[in-house]
C-alpha cells in the first residue's frame, strides 16, 4: 500500500517565491511521467524526509496534489544543500502499477564472513544494483549474507538466494561481495627496484655534456 504525502500547487516560480517556500519549511519539486505533463508543486520537508526513511528510497508514494486526484510517485531524484544538508529540489516521478522498471536497489552486506575473522578484508565492489520490477515487487534492499565467505572467496550475482517478483538487470557474474588476503608490509612498495639493488647512475659522455 503506497504511504500518503500531500503536495501544494507552485505556480510562482521566481527566485524570491522559491526562497520563501524553502523558509517556510517546504521543498520546491516537480512531478512528471511518461506522456504525463509535468507539474510544479511543493512538499513539506519533514514529511518527505519522514518518509524516505521510513519506507525506503524506492517506496511507492500517493500523492495528493491539492485541487487534483492523487497519483502513484516515487522520488526520482533531490538535491541537497552541501552545507546544510537539508533537501532543496525533489522530482517526483509518476508510475504505471501495471508496468515493469528499471531501478536501482540498495546492496546490504550482513554477517561477518570466516574470511574477516582469520584477518581477510571484506569488499564491496557496488552499493546499488539494478533491477527490473514492477513497482509494488521493488524490494527496499537485497541483503546478502556474507558469514559463509572465507579468505579469496567472492559471491556474485548468479550466487545470491535472493526471492521476489523482480529480475537483476547485471551481468551474473557480477561480484557483490568479496574477501581478500590482508595487507602484510611485504605488500607495500618499499619503491626499492625488484632486485634489490640500488639504481646505477650512469655518466654522461662529453657529447651528452656538450
Amino acid at each position: 500500500m503506497a504511504v500518503k504525502l500531500n503536495a501544494q500547487k507552485r505556480e510562482d516560480l521566481t527566485k524570491s517565491v522559491t526562497s520563501e517556500i524553502r523558509k517556510s519549511g517546504r521543498i520546491p519539486a516537480v512531478v512528471y511521467g511518461k506522456d504525463k505533463e509535468s507539474k510544479t508543486i511543493s512538499v513539506d520537508s519533514v514529511d518527505l524526509v519522514k518518509t524516505v526513511r521510513d519506507e525506503g528510497r524506492n517506496a511507492i508514494i500517493s500523492l495528493q496534489v491539492e485541487g487534483g486526484n492523487a497519483v502513484d510517485v516515487m522520488l526520482h531524484d533531490y538535491q541537497i544543500d552541501p552545507l546544510k544538508d537539508d533537501v532543496l529540489h525533489a522530482d517526483f516521478y509518476i508510475v504505471n502499477m501495471a508496468e515493469e522498471m528499471d531501478v536501482d536497489v540498495s546492496v546490504r552486506l550482513e554477517g561477518e564472513s570466516k574470511g574477516e575473522k582469520e584477518g581477510g578484508v571484506l569488499q564491496q565492489p557496488f552499493y546499488e544494483i539494478l533491477i527490473r520490477a514492477k513497482p509494488k515487487d521493488i524490494p527496499e534492499e537485497i541483503v546478502v549474507d556474507v558469514s559463509d565467505l572465507d579468505v579469496n572467496d567472492s559471491l556474485s550475482i548468479s550466487d545470491l538466494n535472493v526471492t521476489g517478483n523482480f529480475e537483476f538487470l547485471a551481468e551474473p557474474d557480477t561480484t557483490i561481495a568479496s574477501v581478500v588476503p590482508p595487507t602484510t608490509e611485504e605488500d607495500l612498495d618499499t619503491g626499492e627496484d625488484e632486485s634489490g639493488e640500488p639504481e646505477v647512475i650512469k655518466e654522461k659522455s662529453d657529447s651528452e655534456e656538450s
